[in-house]
């Protein structure tokens, strides 16, 4: 007998909805043959068997959401099946589940916390060994080897966060939990707003429609709760006069005509980032644990919004591409995003992300750090607009861009630094071929 795994399809999944099943109970598989889809968070991928067999069970339904990584979902058998499996789904169905209720009833245990080893109690859930943790917490304990079921939490209900590892040492039994205790019950001032339910903050029923939330929108709201959170982050702005580019686009446009590709004010972005990036490295860093991250190429993921959420395909070593390669990739993979086919690689691992709100008439806006990027731009709309020119008013197209900021290794004059790199490239966009 074969246990079939929840696969992990990337090194941040924990968990996926199976979206569908392409054998069923009784069919003979082969290594290679497609099994499954799952739906991550952020696109849908094939699952192939690794052995050979006969599908004896299938123990999670078809579009049961929240399957933890490495959850049994099928069995194969070399000779028939057995009736035994048969009611694990009943049983697994749930488990796969079990965080949503969790988060719900995190709050109970929280009150009768005063002795400190208590304090690290709402990190796990009642009914399992699950641990409350922020992805980047995780990913810090195990670079330290840290036992988070050691850890107490400081975050909201208990959670694990980054503090709380950067404070733990490996082996530890419970040496951080006397300074975060105090800190528990901090956020529990704001707990009922995070588990109240509109009737009770006073929104009728029936006057609204619930949306449930697709794993996509899950993970997006959690990681960029934890990224505004734990990332010390702050902005600056820059205008930007646009005509010049706007005249040399046009021009590039019609020698690329008869080649079927159009070059956008966005790809002349993401170009010049790539090329700023590179004259300031500096900003082309991520913070970790160990020290500074300096990046070897410029990886632009930008940002493009999809059903349900928003995801940020990358352009590889961007600083070494034209413009016409940049705005075919682009294109491609914006498609391809918005039918949930990018491949994990295509948007993971980004080294630096812009996100454009022009197109709907944004002025300016500030966005918040991909982890574990050093910096974001946010891009506003050009628009006709009175500038000084000597002592003289002059009409012109000015676009304003905003970088945020990861205090931690993008301080304030690197970020200044960058936008002054950044800035003649699009002003006079003769220097990004040069």
């Amino acid at each position: 007998m074969t246990d079939i795994l929840m696969p992990a399809l990337s090194p941040t999944m924990e968990e996926g909805t199976l979206a569908k099943w392409h054998v069923k109970v009784g069919d003979t598989v082969s290594s290679g043959d497609v099994i499954a889809e799952i739906e991550t968070d952020k696109a849908t991928m094939e699952v192939e068997a690794v052995d050979e067999g006969v599908v004896e069970a299938l123990l999670v339904a078809e579009g049961t959401e929240g399957v933890k990584v490495n959850a049994t979902i099928a069995r194969l058998a070399g000779e028939g099946g057995a009736a035994a499996p048969s009611p694990t789904p009943k049983t697994e169905t749930p488990a796969a589940k079990a965080p949503e209720p969790v988060k719900a009833e995190a709050p109970k245990p929280a009150p009768p916390t005063p002795a400190p080893q208590s304090a690290a109690a709402p990190a796990r859930a009642p009914e399992g060994d699950r641990i409350f943790a922020s992805p980047l917490a995780r990913r810090i304990a195990e670079q330290k080897g840290v036992d988070l079921g050691s850890v107490s939490g400081s975050g909201p209900h208990g959670r694990i966060i980054k503090a709380d590892i950067e404070a733990a040492r490996p082996g530890q039994t419970k040496a951080a939990a006397p300074s975060a205790a105090p800190v528990v019950s901090t956020p529990a001032s704001t707990a009922p707003r995070q588990v109240q339910s509109l009737e009770q903050m006073g929104i009728a029923p029936g006057s609204y429609d619930l949306i449930p939330l697709d794993g996509m929108r899950k993970t997006v709201a959690r990681r960029m709760t934890d990224s505004f959170r734990d990332v010390p982050h702050f902005p600056l702005s820059v205008d930007i006069e646009l005509d010049e580019l706007l005249a040399a686009r046009t021009k590039i446009n019609a020698m690329l005509e008869k080649q079927g590709v159009k070059v956008s004010v966005n790809d002349m972005v993401i170009k010049a980032a790539a090329v700023a990036l590179m004259r300031v490295p500096e900003a082309n860093a991520s913070y970790t644990p160990e020290g500074i991250a300096m990046h070897h190429h410029a990886d632009i993921a930008m940002a493009v919004a999809v059903p349900g959420g928003l995801i940020t395909p990358i352009i590889r070593s961007a600083e070494t591409k034209g413009l016409a390669q940049i705005a075919t990739e682009a294109k491609d993979l914006a498609e391809r995003a918005r039918t949930r086919k990018l491949k994990p690689d295509e948007f993971q691992g980004g080294t630096f992300s812009v996100s454009n709100l022009g197109m709907f008439g944004i002025k300016s806006f500030a966005s918040i750090i991909n982890e574990p990027q050093g910096a974001i731009l946010s891009v506003g709309a050009g628009e006709k607009r009175p500038v000084v020119r000597g002592n003289e008013l002059a009409i012109a197209t000015v676009m304003t861009v905003t970088l945020t900021c990861d205090h931690r290794v993008v301080d304030g004059a690197t970020g200044a630094r960058w936008l002054a790199a950044f800035k003649p490239l699009l002003e006079d966009p003769i220097t990004l071929i040069v």
